[in-house]
């Protein structure tokens, strides 16, 4: 692969500035007040992908936000790689929280990037990296060194479920058909401890809505004489863990996989500094599931979080009253083998169950997916490894995560392809929370590696 840092390096400036004007774009696709923001990132990623090289670029109109379609399509003998990313990105809030403008992108030092990163939303997730396959495409065709048949499929959904993607994809087999999906919406260990993702968790989201009296009441009159949703509320959610942080939901724990005692000893090779850890979330202690370490229980594991908790008064000052209505918003990060769906009805069953008397519950699934293990003997797996290790001088530790990419077990169920998870971000770039950011070395980084992925696959493929 001749040239590669040649022209990256003549086009820089170009490739970094084309990346923050699209942060500049709030395609928040949770928000209908972003409506036409996500709308006109898509336009945006259609244009970029053509000036890339692309030879056909559309875009597909689903029920909600639009799928854009690229492809360069050179032979069909030729090994053909497929591209998945999205241009929908979290809400910002809390905004007084942030250091700069979520939407006014500005580089900044810091300790674990040192030659700057770019603060804003959807930096990591999944602009900045979904936009390096783009740029990865242009500097191959324009150096004329294309290996393979590229395509790309970018959504604007994922932040919200993508509901819509599975009906796209089961409509679309042949034109999206090829050899391997490749994507970039995780991280690594670190900047010189490069490492693939070969595992990723499923997901089960629900709120729930518990209900008391038929209006909000004082507290002085009726207090203790009926029952507190937002009381019940928290008492419920408590009762979901026990004293070891076991998750207490009958039936939860039936179908997770117990990793032999030889495989945790190979992740605990890993390099990891639980002080470090600390210091970097400014915690005294973390805290989870007795009898696993803290890598473990963010990957290898299932949990239950609240995400948010809501009712009654919140307003300046005070105001006695009992509320009507109490609500929280639940996720379940789920382990290869536990279906979310059956996850989501146990959690249904059970939650309505252990309510009180005096109280109404309603769970309302959101959305969910299944966890995805990629296995590290693939010629896909071994291509991006050596990739890895031609542009960072060490092989690549492989990794579980503990995230949720729910349409990669969907891709595998239509498609029928294998998923390699290439992410150049960092665990501490913030992504979903305010201050997001991107290392620039490593957006670069990112480009630089993804064209000896299609090199190594296609000459692998060929053998």
């Amino acid at each position: 692969m001749k040239n590669v840092k040649n022209y990256l390096s003549e086009n820089k400036d170009r490739f970094l500035n084309e990346l923050i004007e699209l942060l500049k774009i709030p395609s928040v696709s949770a928000d209908p007040a972003f409506s036409q923001d996500v709308l006109d990132t898509a336009k945006t990623v259609k244009t970029r992908l053509e000036e890339a090289g692309c030879d056909i670029v559309e875009i597909h109109e689903t029920a909600g936000y639009p799928i854009v379609y690229g492809e360069k399509f050179i032979n069909k003998d030729l090994p053909t790689v497929l591209v998945y990313g999205h241009y929908d990105v979290q809400p910002a809030e809390p905004l007084e929280l942030w250091t700069s403008p979520p939407y006014e992108p500005v580089i900044k030092k810091t300790k674990l990037h040192p030659e700057g990163a770019i603060f804003a939303r959807g930096a990591c997730d999944d602009k900045g990296q979904m936009y390096m396959h783009v740029k990865a495409l242009e500097l191959i065709v324009k150096t004329n060194q294309l290996p393979c048949n590229v395509k790309f499929m970018i959504e604007g959904e994922e932040e919200v479920g993508s509901n819509n993607l599975a009906i796209y994809v089961a409509e679309n087999r042949e034109k999206l058909a090829n050899d391997v999906i490749l994507i970039s919406d995780t991280g690594m260990i670190a900047n010189d401890v490069p490492s693939i993702t070969t595992g990723l968790r499923g997901l089960s989201y629900v709120e729930v809505e518990v209900t008391g009296p038929n209006r909000d009441l004082h507290s002085g009159l009726y207090g203790g004489a009926v029952a507190n949703p937002i009381n019940i509320l928290t008492k419920m959610i408590a009762s979901l863990h026990d004293e070891n942080n076991h998750i207490t939901i009958p039936g939860f724990y039936d179908k997770v996989e117990e990793l032999s005692t030889e495989e945790r000893a190979e992740m605990a090779k890993a390099p990891f500094s639980i002080e470090k850890y600390q210091e970097a979330l400014d915690i005294e202690s973390v805290y989870g599931e007795k009898g696993y370490s803290t890598n473990e229980r963010n990957s290898i594991r299932p949990t239950l979080d609240v995400n948010g908790i809501w009712g009654g008064y919140t307003g300046e000052g005070a105001k006695t009253v009992i509320a009507s209505k109490a609500f929280a918003k639940i996720s379940m990060r789920l382990v290869p083998n536990q279906d979310w769906k059956e996850i989501t009805d146990l959690f249904k069953t059970h939650f309505e169950a252990i309510a009180p008397k005096g109280v109404k519950v309603v769970v309302k699934p959101h959305h969910g997916g299944q966890g995805y293990v990629t296995p590290i003997d693939t010629i896909a797996y071994q291509a991006a490894s050596k990739a890895y290790e031609t542009t960072f001088g060490k092989k690549p530790i492989p990794q579980r995560s503990g995230g949720s990419i729910p349409i990669v077990s969907l891709f595998e169920q239509e498609l029928k392809s294998k998923t390699i998870l290439m992410g150049f971000g960092l665990d501490s770039d913030a992504i979903h929370s305010p201050n997001e950011h991107f290392g620039v070395w490593n957006y670069f980084k990112g480009i630089e590696t993804i064209p000896y992925f299609y090199e190594y696959f296609t000459e692998m493929t060929k053998k």
